[in-house]
């Protein structure tokens, strides 16, 4: 694969510009959901993901994302501290990206049920092969995700016109899979209190 910018520095630079402008037309919208843009710098876009169903509000996760060629590849997408920046190993994570498989006509109340019963069956959107690896973000549209021998036969040309790949759409996904279903913060008492996770309402996970 080939490194560094390759295509016309001015047209991703225009591109990227674009996907910043489009966000910024509903940054008071993505604040009320708990996205807020800390960094837009070509190539990259710095977004800090809050929870604001939790009390106190509570930051979920950061994640950059590098418009580098865009659009003739899609951004790459990395889960990142939120104060230093720097990518986190999956086992450092604290959250789940997740969509529901099988139950697309549900109803939110068997949807719960079924959790209760331990039937759902779930899609993990974020993928690593280890707890010490940086995971990646399991999803057309992602340089990760079509860069992955896996998926040879799903080309990003194939998403490119269809919207796929922009800035709203990878910070919506993440929100729908990962932000809006969490209801609460789990813990573990002993000798000391320990974050174990965030609790997630199935029912309101994407399907």
């Amino acid at each position: 694969m080939i490194r560094g910018q390759f295509v016309d520095e001015a047209v991703s630079r225009r591109k990227f510009e674009r996907e910043v402008a489009r966000y910024r037309e509903l940054e008071g919208e993505y604040r009320r959901r708990g996205w807020f843009l800390i960094e837009a710098a070509f190539p990259t876009v710095l977004v800090i993901f809050a929870s604001p169903k939790l009390a106190p509000k509570t930051i979920v996760c950061a994640v950059r994302l590098d418009f580098t060629n865009y659009d003739l590849v899609p951004p790459s997408v990395t889960f990142v501290d939120p104060f230093t920046g720097i990518p986190l190993p999956m086992k450092s994570l604290g959250f789940n990206m997740r969509r529901l498989d099988g139950v697309a006509n549900a109803t939110p109340q068997t949807i719960t049920a079924m959790g209760q019963q331990g039937r759902l069956v779930f899609q993990e959107l974020i993928q690593a092969h280890s707890p010490e690896e940086v995971p990646f973000l399991c999803l057309p549209g992602v340089r990760e995700y079509h860069d992955h021998p896996a998926h040879t036969g799903d080309s990003w040309l194939l998403h490119r016109r269809s919207g796929e790949g922009s800035l709203h759409f990878i910070l919506e996904q993440i929100w729908a899979s990962g932000i809006n279903p969490i209801r609460n913060i789990n813990y573990h008492v002993q000798y000391q209190l320990q974050f174990q996770g965030f609790l997630v309402d199935g029912a309101a996970l994407p399907r």
